[in-house]
């Protein structure tokens, strides 16, 4: 079955690929009393970018089938719960030990810390604050003073807070807001995250066009930090950086249902998980013996869920400056926060940690049926034991892998 997408207007050309039909909605659809139908679908959440060297940010949330997201007091019952994706990748009983997990976006979010207490208080995770310590919010450049509001991108930091505090309860969060979307400005965003006290992780969940190395590579090369970063949403279509970056990991996106089998659960390839091969970059020592196909850098090396109807998280998220909403969304960055707390369970990031994968592909659990469009070399976009190009090598089983 071919999956329908609501997208704005500006949305349309990049998810107009094999496996998801498109169609547009205006991208002033907000919220409104209107209640969920059977037929929701998923609407992208940041505008799509339009110049070079500009990203996008890969989250998507489900509309009706209006394009509208009514408000409501409660999560929807059909979104993933903290409890259900520690339980979906065994991660109960891991401990972050106080370790900072670093969240990189673009443009400001006012009602951050009140909004993240919401989805904690709901969901009986412990408060996170900046008053306790555990929460800070920070400038491109350190500094306290905030970029603008931006309704698309607060939602983006609101999946990945609430993605982060639901796989590691226990870490500490430091929310890094960049001036704008280009990837200078996010770049040196990341390059003031990898400076704060006890960053073991750093989520990059946006991506633009294939990029090199030799021109962003300094912003995201920092060995003893995992730097994970959102493969994107738009299905096989090639290099997206900083996903192609050879120093951070790429994270890919699965469908993850509940099953009657001895996990517990089944994922399959999201049909949007992105993936492909960086024209520019190296290929990681790490996937040599993995058959990528790739001559050079191959994406994903990891995956976690990211369907926003199968596995989609259950988030609390701003609708405007000063109002905000429960909602389901999904997207390969939900799957990017996942896979850095992860990281920081494990304690695990010395040197390159994009490399760790590929040394325990036995603590993941391998992703073998799905795909995510028409691709000229089998595994780069059809899954298949081992490593593919939607989910790399797979989805955590505990921190074993990481």
């Amino acid at each position: 079955m071919r999956q329908r997408i609501l997208v704005s207007a500006l949305g349309v050309g990049a998810l107009a690929v094999a496996g998801l039909t498109v169609q547009a909605v205006s991208a002033s659809g907000a919220d409104a009393a209107t209640p969920y139908t059977a037929g929701k679908h998923a609407a992208r959440v940041c505008s799509a970018a339009t110049a070079k060297h500009t990203a996008s940010c890969n989250a998507l949330k489900l509309v009706n089938p209006d394009g509208f997201t009514p408000a409501t007091s409660t999560p929807p019952s059909t979104g993933l719960t903290p409890t259900g994706l520690r339980d979906a990748y065994k991660l109960n009983g891991l401990s972050a030990g106080g370790r900072t997990v670093a969240i990189v976006d673009a443009y400001g979010y006012p009602n951050l810390e009140r909004d993240l207490g919401v989805y904690r208080s709901q969901f009986g995770l412990s408060a996170c604050t900046t008053a306790n310590g555990c929460l800070k919010v920070i400038n491109q450049t350190g500094g306290t003073s905030l970029p603008r509001f931006n309704a698309g991108w607060a939602g983006e930091q609101a999946l990945d807070v609430d993605a982060v505090s639901a796989a590691a309860p226990d870490a500490k969060i430091v929310v890094v807001q960049a001036n704008s979307a280009s990837f200078a400005d996010l770049g040196t965003a990341v390059q003031t995250a990898a400076k704060q006290a006890g960053v073991v992780a750093i989520s990059n969940s946006y991506g633009g066009g294939d990029a090199s190395d030799a021109t962003y590579g300094a912003y995201y090369n920092h060995p003893g930090i995992a730097v994970t970063a959102s493969t994107g949403d738009n299905g096989y279509q090639g290099g997206s950086y900083p996903a192609s970056s050879s120093y951070t990991t790429a994270v890919g996106g699965t469908s993850l249902v509940a099953a009657s089998n001895s996990r517990g659960w089944s994922e399959t390839v999201w049909s949007g998980a992105g993936s492909g091969c960086s024209t520019y970059n190296t290929a990681l020592p790490g996937a040599a013996s993995f058959s990528t196909g790739c001559s050079k850098r191959a994406m994903a090396d990891v995956s976690a869920a990211a369907d926003p109807g199968k596995g989609g998280m259950a988030i609390y998220y701003p609708t405007s400056k000063t109002a905000s909403t429960w909602a389901q969304f999904g997207g390969t960055s939900e799957a990017a926060p996942i896979i850095a707390a992860v990281y920081a369970l494990s304690g695990n990031t010395s040197g390159y940690a994009n490399s760790f994968p590929y040394a325990h592909p036995g603590s993941l659990f391998d992703v073998t049926s799905g795909s995510n469009g028409s691709c000229p070399t089998s595994q780069w976009c059809n899954a298949r034991t081992g490593w593919d190009g939607p989910t790399g090598l797979g989805t955590p089983n505990g921190a074993g892998a990481f």
